[in-house]
């Protein structure tokens, strides 16, 4: 109820999208910086992939601006799909808003860097969280949370796949223990894109979906394969983990019955 989802047949839509080229863009050019400072505060990794610097110098500070940019672009992308959808869904049922109870249950990002007090050791510290893959999973009472959801605990969204359930979860306790406050952002691939088009047929896929009650829209059928639910881990089980784990908790269900995918 405090999500507002109080009806088991209930519709809700689920918008998955970010930065984009843009995001791409600032991490590519952020990296070939930070590779090049790594010398001047003499830094070495194992992997090109862990490219850093000191979180106070120039170099450091320019990338956070920099993702901060990227992070508000996501956040507009998203906020201008949700309003097309709002006049879509006025336009079809000829209703306002208000009688179609239109509202935003919680925005995230995900793959990005909070920094974020947690405990190590038993000392209090100051961390640069980087997430990827995963999502913020802050038990209730957090002062992070925003205030409408701090009693029942972050809202964790978890998306499954085009032909699979996704989850509404809430942040529990041990996730602070266990995750730094973390949870998966999604069911997680098996396969790459290009090994998902060589393995499943586009316009068989949406037969599939078809089958199942599902409607789909997409930019091609390749765009289709790339996404096929077998490229990715069984949802309910990725979800399970983490409930048991007490790192969330299951709060709704989502079946689904319709996808657009760009």
């Amino acid at each position: 109820k405090k999500f507002g989802i109080i009806d088991k047949d209930q519709i809700t839509i689920m918008v998955h999208t970010g930065s984009r080229a843009l995001g791409h863009q600032v991490c590519t050019d952020s990296l070939r910086n930070i590779e090049q400072a790594m010398n001047k505060y003499n830094v070495k990794v194992p992997d090109r992939e862990l490219a850093c610097v000191p979180a106070d110098t120039p170099e450091a500070m320019q990338y956070l601006k920099n993702m901060a940019c990227a992070a508000n672009f996501g956040f507009s992308n998203r906020q201008l799909i949700t309003h097309w959808l709002r006049e879509s869904f006025q336009e079809h049922f000829n209703k306002g808003l208000d009688e179609l109870d239109f509202h935003l249950i919680y925005g995230v990002c995900h793959n990005i860097l909070k920094i974020e007090e947690h405990e190590v050791d038993g000392k209090k510290m100051k961390l640069n969280v980087h997430r990827k893959g995963a999502t913020r999973a802050f038990p209730p009472e957090h002062p992070d949370i925003p205030i409408d959801y701090r009693s029942v605990g972050q809202p964790a969204l978890i998306p499954g796949t085009m032909g699979s359930a996704s989850y509404l979860c809430v942040g529990r306790p041990r996730a602070m223990d266990l995750s730094f406050g973390s949870t998966a952002h999604g069911s997680g691939r098996v396969m790459s894109r290009s090994k998902a088009t060589k393995l499943f047929w586009g316009t068989k896929v949406r037969e599939e979906l078809g089958n199942k009650g599902i409607t789909i829209r997409a930019a091609s059928p390749k765009v289709i394969a790339e996404e096929a639910p077998g490229a990715y881990k069984d949802i309910d089980q990725v979800v399970q983990v983490s409930h048991d784990l007490g790192i969330v908790e299951k709060i709704v269900r989502l079946i689904p019955i319709g996808v657009v995918k760009g």
